[in-house]
């Protein structure tokens, strides 16, 4: 009987894309992969390690799996990932439960990492950042109807407060070829939405071709795919975006207009100290202009509160930019004070439980927002991604094209009128919006019209 293995993926969708290539690996290899990674021989977790409360997550998870390690459930425990990249030795120091440590440059060679723990050697593994495959075989741990498609490795950008740098190395770009060939595969074997990630996305090709911002070219190159319906981009940095990218996304039916743009405040003592472009008047000048130019865009952002010398009057000024900028999703972070960067030496740290209620404060208000914008949708039909059955909620649920999928923006809940045929789980259906309960929109499915 062959070995079993199975992953336990944490953080963004970048370390996931890491993680299926890995599966597809030992899969190839002649491991048995488990969709629980409770009831397997190996059990990787695949760590992030970006803030503190990403980094307890992981050694949550961890200690977790070490307890049905004790009770016999299973064999051995492999940490890779952000977490296993950043911390190396002290992982196995600390965590003895486990019997494999590898940083991201070591993904490749998963399959002897996996055979060595389970033989008790305890390896572990820090090749270069760089040897990190950017394309391969990839076993999907997303629904077949869609997946992420990464474009891009590292950051070149080195904000303040940011560790990624650290642990992930400069930006790499994927040649176009490569990214187009995957994506025309993932369509062949079913995927109806394809999700553009990198760290920094709008900066695709900065390095492969001559300094050139072609992440537009290869919008239009995706959009010529047949069978592929949505195209969504994330972790769009404000700094890149153009015109020719905006023209784009206005002129491809198959581009979303829909534009995560994480701003992460709007001082501009605070944006310069995070090493971030901009200031209030700047960005507002862009989100006006993206409105402009792309009619119905979904702008989505992400900000941070506390960062070291953020006083009264500078989150005065972002909660006001918030309210004034009508932000369709937004997602709100407390600063959390990284060893290894720059703003973690700066003076003036603001305390945690100021940081955590500015936090709720902006979370709070984006609230109540939404439920507005929600509730002002009631009569509007809309395209919707049909995800599944909820048998909780009894009812259907899928997305618009305003929603990105993993709960990131909330969800579509409908139910099917007597008579009406049931939707298909990865098929589009048209609802029409009844309501909006705590930022879920909820609706009914329309019937499809008689041809």
């Amino acid at each position: 009987m062959a070995e079993s293995v199975g992953i336990v993926s944490l953080g963004c969708a970048k370390n996931q894309v890491d993680g299926e290539m890995m599966l597809a690996t030992l899969e190839k290899a002649g491991w048995e992969v488990k969709d629980d990674a409770a009831l397997a021989d190996v059990a990787i977790v695949n760590t992030c390690g970006f803030i503190q409360s990403a980094k307890q997550e992981s050694i949550d998870e961890i200690l977790e799996l070490a307890r049905l390690k004790k009770e016999g459930q299973i064999k051995a425990i492999v940490v890779t990932g952000c977490l296993a990249e950043r911390y190396r030795s002290e992982i196995m120091q600390q965590l003895p439960e486990c019997d494999a440590v590898c940083g991201i440059g070591a993904d490749a060679d998963i399959n002897y990492i996996c055979h060595a723990a389970l033989a008790g050697a305890k390896p572990e593994a820090f090749p270069e950042k760089e040897k990190l495959p950017l394309c391969g075989e990839r076993k999907l741990l997303t629904p077949s109807y869609f997946a992420y498609l990464k474009i891009a490795e590292g950051c070149d950008n080195r904000c303040s407060y940011c560790a990624i740098p650290l642990i992930r190395g400069g930006y790499r770009s994927r040649t176009m070829e490569d990214i187009e060939a995957e994506a025309r595969s993932l369509v062949i074997n079913g995927a109806k939405e394809l999700i553009l990630i990198a760290q920094d996305t709008t900066k695709y090709g900065w390095d492969l071709y001559d300094h050139k911002l072609v992440l537009p070219e290869l919008l239009r190159r995706l959009s010529k795919i047949d069978g592929l319906v949505w195209i969504r981009m994330l972790y769009c940095y404000p700094d890149y975006i153009t015109d020719e990218l905006l023209d784009v996304m206005a002129a491809e039916p198959k581009v979303l207009p829909y534009i995560d743009l994480p701003l992460q405040h709007c001082s501009k003592k605070i944006l310069k100290a995070m090493r971030r472009w901009g200031s209030r008047e700047e960005l507002t000048q862009l989100l006006s202009h993206i409105r402009e130019k792309v009619p119905g865009v979904t702008l989505r952002t992400t900000l941070i509160t506390g960062f070291p010398g953020e006083t009264e009057e500078d989150f005065t000024e972002l909660c006001e930019f918030v309210k004034e900028m009508k932000f369709d999703r937004l997602g709100c972070f407390a600063y959390s004070q990284e060893e290894g960067t720059a703003a973690a030496e700066m003076p003036n740290q603001i305390d945690e439980d100021v940081k955590q209620h500015r936090m709720e404060l902006i979370m709070e208000g984006q609230m109540d927002r939404t439920q507005t914008a929600g509730e002002q949708m009631a009569g509007q039909v809309q395209t919707v991604l049909c995800e599944g059955w909820d048998r909780y909620a009894e009812c259907w649920f899928g997305r618009t094209a305003a929603q990105a999928p993993d709960d990131i923006d909330g969800k579509v809940y409908f139910t099917v009128p007597s008579g009406v045929k049931k939707p298909v789980m990865g098929s589009f259906v048209q609802v029409e919006i009844t309501d909006c309960m705590d930022g879920d929109l909820v609706g009914e499915l329309r019937p499809p019209k008689e041809a």
